[in-house]
């Protein structure tokens, strides 16, 4: 390597241990998490340029005119139409929430020697985890359950129309 390599080698590492120093080592780890998420970022839009301007853009070239067939648009699913939620959602917020709620502050009160204050401020910091959850746990089984009913549906048509042709012919 050459000298001035080792000069800027010296300069970031330099840089680094002083970061470490007036940081922390988790600031310092933190800001590198986001310096080298903001670098893939660049790079990545780097390499994205580069190929999008490499690839052939002449498509008349290397297609032969075919016949255009109209295919009719689907019908959306269900998940891709905006419906309500129901009760499920703040049911499952309401549970998670008193849940997280009690057993936070019933930790913090048994496990720990916190004053009343505390205890009552990690209990409602344990209530908004909890309701956090149960949204997502509320949220997936709503997905799940939507996506298993239209696979099912759409199979069972599936086989309907199967059966209508072959009985047809």
């Amino acid at each position: 390597m050459r000298l001035q390599t080792f000069f800027w080698l010296a300069a970031a590492l330099a840089v680094a241990f002083s970061a470490i120093n007036w940081l922390g080592l988790a600031g310092w780890l933190a800001s590198l998490v986001i310096f080298g998420s903001l670098a893939m970022h660049i790079a990545g839009n780097a390499i994205g340029t580069r190929m999008r301007e490499a690839t052939d853009r002449d498509l008349s070239r290397t297609h032969q005119r075919k016949s255009i067939v109209n295919v009719p648009a689907p019908s959306p699913s269900h998940l891709e139409q905006h419906s309500r939620t129901g009760w499920l959602l703040p049911i499952s917020v309401s549970i998670g929430g008193l849940i997280g709620g009690i057993s936070g502050a019933l930790a913090l009160f048994s496990m720990t020697s916190s004053s009343f204050a505390g205890t009552l401020l990690g209990g409602f910091s344990s209530a908004v985890l909890g309701g956090i959850f149960g949204f997502l746990s509320a949220s997936f089984i709503d997905i799940l359950r939507t996506s298993i009913r239209e696979s099912l549906d759409a199979e069972r048509r599936s086989a309907e129309g199967q059966e209508e042709q072959e009985n047809s012919t």
